[in-house]
């Protein structure tokens, strides 16, 4: 499947205008720059739980009937007089999660999309670049409910996503879900050590923390904080009426003031510093989009960037 299937696998959603093109030779050159951020997860790279057919040695041992002859050491057997047998360790297939948040907060935008936009190309890049080499690809969204779509391989996987992404949802639970939902629900279910993408704003309460940090303990979780320019600063246009589109709450807000906007300021960057120290207490890495410019250079740039460590599936 080309990069260029993501960009035109349906039209955008009402009131969008889609994540944009995106380049297959670029999307392309990030599947090492993922494998670094998450190393130690990719298939063949880590032993399985049980032995069996691989390539990974898990002992040598003396020869005893029934074994297959194929798996004689010659130099093992050389050097005790007796046959021995090498004995591998089965790989199996990386199962990677996406945890998208689709609450009301992301449909906000005011440059080139909005906080969706982004959230949805982001999920199509990484879930592309997951559900390489067969691999399984599940889906847990965040939305009117929680919906859950369970892993699949390859292809099947990726398309299965980008349909998701692409379709009105259809919650699976009670309404109003949050983020820590969607997390809790992919911790009941992703069973087997894996990788976790969360794309979100963080924004809102920080229940989220609890089971990010629970996934991270067992999984390689990277999390992609998606905002936008206007969350940071208040253009000085005299008074505006902001709304809260979680709550629907409204606050009346002279933006001509500058202390009112230095106060602003200086609140946002509290905000997206401790969004960022609680990810990274959390044990997850973490990667920061806009919804101005090139949100897919500055994903590349960012898994291209030094590794902050092997993060997640700590024992």
């Amino acid at each position: 499947m080309s990069a260029a299937v993501l960009a035109s696998s349906g039209p955008p959603r009402s009131g969008r205008l889609g994540p944009g093109p995106i380049p297959a030779g670029l999307v392309d050159s990030l599947e090492l720059a993922l494998v670094r951020r998450v190393s130690g997860l990719m298939p063949g790279e880590r032993p399985a739980s049980r032995p069996g057919g691989g390539t990974e040695l898990e002992q040598l041992r003396a020869y005893a009937y029934g074994d297959d002859v194929r798996h004689l050491d010659p130099a093992a057997t050389a050097r005790t007089g007796e046959p021995h047998v090498r004995v591998h360790v089965a790989e199996r297939e990386l199962e990677s999660w996406i945890v998208l948040d689709a609450s009301p907060s992301m449909e906000f935008g005011t440059a080139d999309r909005t906080k969706a936009d982004v959230a949805e190309g982001a999920a199509a890049v990484l879930g592309r670049l997951a559900g390489r080499r067969g691999n399984r690809l599940g889906l847990a969204i965040a939305g009117d409910g929680v919906r859950l779509l369970p892993p699949r391989h390859g292809r099947t996987g990726q398309m299965q996503l980008l349909h998701a992404l692409r379709a009105e949802p259809v919650p699976d639970g009670p309404p109003g879900a949050t983020l820590a939902d969607a997390l809790a629900a992919c911790e009941r279910v992703a069973s087997r050590r894996g990788l976790v993408v969360v794309v979100s704003d963080f924004l809102g309460d920080a229940s989220w923390t609890a089971p990010l940090g629970r996934l991270a303990a067992r999984h390689a979780v990277l999390a992609v904080e998606v905002h936008d320019p206007r969350e940071s600063e208040l253009p000085a246009v005299g008074h505006v009426a902001f709304a809260c589109p979680e709550t629907g709450a409204q606050l009346l807000v002279d933006t001509s003031n500058e202390r009112v906007r230095v106060a602003y300021a200086a609140a946002a960057a509290d905000q997206r510093d401790g969004i960022e120290r609680a990810i990274r207490r959390a044990g997850a890495h973490h990667l920061r989009l806009s919804t101005a410019g090139a949100w897919l250079r500055t994903l590349g740039a960012a898994l291209r960037g030094p590794a902050a460590g092997a993060a997640g599936g700590r024992r």
